[in-house]
């Protein structure tokens, strides 16, 4: 029913940045969240980053609260993170996340790889 699609993952130095982007396609829903999800080698799947269809209420896990930043263009079915001040321990896999909140069926995109050097 749905499909989406990361980009912007790749290679930056400690304190760099970079946006990644998931693009939605096929059916949607109106009552709905997007958002990010990570994973790293040997460890579980963990939460990042939501933000509500209407754009409010972003949320974000303590670690990375103060140096990313989630947004969305519903025009072209879009969400992005913006990641600075990046440090080592955010190397892994970025998987974009939506939920119909009134199902609470999800989604989930192919992942982007994320990499941190020091």
């Amino acid at each position: 029913q749905v499909q989406l699609v990361e980009s912007g993952g790749g290679l930056v130095q400690a304190g760099g940045s970079l946006r990644l982007s998931c693009a939605a396609s096929g059916r949607t829903f109106h009552v709905y969240t997007m958002g990010w999800f990570r994973q790293a080698p040997g460890k579980e799947r963990e939460f990042v980053a939501q933000i509500f269809w209407t754009g409010n209420n972003p949320l974000y896990a303590d670690s990375v609260k103060g140096r990313f930043s989630i947004s969305r263009d519903n025009a072209k079915d879009t969400v992005y993170l913006q990641m600075n001040s990046l440090k080592p321990e955010d190397t892994a896999v970025y998987y974009c996340n939506l939920r119909n909140v009134l199902s609470n069926s999800q989604y989930w995109g192919q992942g982007t790889q994320v990499t941190v050097s020091s």
